[in-house]
């Protein structure tokens, strides 16, 4: 057996004593000159060389190995080194050799590892290497004169992990930094970060579903596809091992991010990693809530918020998650939060209104319809107003496309579904897309933001507006926030639908809260 030092590759090998010592057998004798007399009498003892060689062990060679097997108690072929068993000032040299990821994973393998991989002194080369001062004029110096530099003393005062603590600590308070100079840039139409992607990527984050059974076991899967939109982002979970949908009480939503972040290397997966959860869905009732959509081989539900599972219509099983995510506050939730606990918004500072009594004015609306990268529907609002007069049943209606004004009225392109696949199927729930809403208050900032399904429904059609030449629909959708309605009108000569109104419903508590004011 031969053991190698981990993750950097500068460590020495590391060879179980007894090959060492037959490679360089002491000599008979007992001190350093008989070391010649011995190799000249084993050689004309029992060393024979030539055309199919075979050695024979002469009797100084056979006396010694007899000694070195009743020294180790057993016969060599049997002897095993672990680096459980090797003392701690030489664990310590090796665990020095290691870089923080392979340190921290290390410190994982028992208790014994993990008190070693806490070493103040480990970590305090880790750190002064990391954040020392960058100097341009004067000549760096190497990490182990940099560690003795500092105070010893003040290292060992230190309780154990103190450094790493520190490093661990300073390392995500820097990413965090990169991060808000990234998403300071704000796009002119939504509101939003402009650079949401460079984001992700520069923190290497991914998202992941923690499905958890009724006896305690969890799943956890990685997503298998990222689609990118304009205001939000779409991941995807499928593949054959999916578990059996009856013994499935949760699913967690959670961001994923290396804790250590090296921006010329792809993340590890293997590596630690920070949990962050976004949202959790109960799967218990899944198929009594209301399903949103079918085809042949899928039924699709909808999940709030954000989340469709699709299930395999014959055997009422997993086929595939998807999760959309809507880009506000986006990379926060998805790194802020904790494995338990989701990431909570600082407390709001309520605007000042200038003039409460007019009702709502100056909003601007961007909303996009889309599916599988593809957009049906693009379009931006501004100059958007209400009055007081318009709230009912604590809701204040936000009109935004009026059934009486056929200019306003809009076309959707292409056609309508919702595509999905697995690692076998893929296909497309007619009627079925996504939609992305982001509106902007009259100062410029997010007042509601959701990306999530909806599915276009039949419509008995408007009372109070014209009568139009062909099958009307509705797609609605609402959360805590506010309410969205639509209606559209199929044209069967040109093959396409058109949008004749839209209306935004903000409730009337998240106004009041959001400016202070009593409605």
């Amino acid at each position: 057996m031969r053991w190698v030092s981990m993750a950097t590759g500068r460590g020495r090998q590391l060879q179980p004593p007894w090959r060492g010592l037959m490679a360089r057998p002491p000599p008979l004798g007992g001190d350093g000159s008989a070391r010649g007399r011995a190799g000249k009498a084993a050689g004309g003892l029992g060393f024979r060389t030539g055309r199919g060689v075979r050695l024979v062990a002469g009797c100084a060679a056979l006396g010694h190995r007899a000694r070195l097997d009743e020294l180790c108690g057993k016969s060599c072929t049997g002897c095993s080194v672990s680096l459980d068993g090797l003392p701690s000032e030489i664990l310590l040299k090796i665990l020095s050799y290691l870089d923080a990821v392979a340190l921290l994973c290390a410190g994982c393998v028992n208790r014994r590892f993990y008190h070693l991989a806490n070493d103040n002194f480990i970590w305090i080369r880790i750190y002064s290497t990391a954040f020392s001062p960058k100097r341009s004029n004067w000549k760096v110096n190497s990490v182990e004169k940099t560690a003795v530099s500092m105070n010893s003393l003040s290292v060992g005062d230190k309780e154990a992990g103190y450094w790493k603590k520190e490093y661990i600590t300073k390392q995500i308070a820097s990413v965090k930094a990169a991060l808000a100079r990234v998403l300071k840039p704000l796009h002119p139409y939504t509101g939003l970060p402009v650079k949401t992607k460079e984001a992700l990527r520069i923190s290497g984050l991914g998202w992941v579903i923690i499905l958890k059974e009724n006896s305690g076991k969890e799943h956890i899967l990685e997503h298998v596809d990222l689609s990118f939109n304009d205001s939000s982002v779409t991941a995807m979970w499928y593949g054959k091992d999916w578990p059996r949908l009856v013994t499935l009480s949760t699913l967690d939503l959670c961001g994923v991010t290396p804790v250590f972040l090296n921006r010329s290397q792809t993340p590890m997966k293997n590596g630690p990693r920070w949990h962050s959860l976004i949202a959790k869905y109960n799967l218990s009732h899944l198929t009594e809530s209301t399903m949103l959509g079918c085809d042949r081989l899928i039924r699709i539900f909808c999940l709030h918020p954000g989340l469709v599972v699709g299930l395999w219509k014959r055997e009422e099983e997993l086929a595939f998650v998807m999760a959309n995510l809507h880009f506000h506050h986006l990379v926060e939730r998805s790194t802020l939060g904790s494995a338990a606990i989701p990431y909570e918004l600082p407390p709001h500072t309520p605007l000042s209104d200038d003039s409460p009594e007019c009702g709502l004015s100056g909003y601007q609306l961007h909303v996009d319809m889309h599916s599988g990268g593809v957009f049906c529907l693009c379009g931006t609002f501004r100059n958007l107003s209400t009055s007081k007069g318009y709230i009912e049943n604590e809701y204040m209606k936000l009109s935004v496309i009026s059934f009486k004004n056929s200019t306003e009225h809009l076309p959707l392109i292409g056609k309508v579904g919702l595509s999905w696949k697995t690692n076998i199927f893929d296909g497309c729930i007619k009627s079925c897309s996504v939609m992305d809403l982001t509106l902007l208050e009259e100062y410029g900032k997010p007042f509601w933001c959701f990306s999530s399904p909806v599915c276009m429904r039949p419509s008995p059609g408007p009372s109070d507006g014209p009568a139009f030449l062909g099958e009307t629909y509705r797609v609605d959708y609402a959360d805590a926030e506010g309410r969205v309605h639509l209606e559209l009108v199929w044209i069967e000569e040109t093959g396409e639908y058109f949008i004749v109104s839209l209306a935004l419903y903000l409730r009337v508590a998240k106004i009041n809260h959001w400016f202070g004011t009593k409605y």
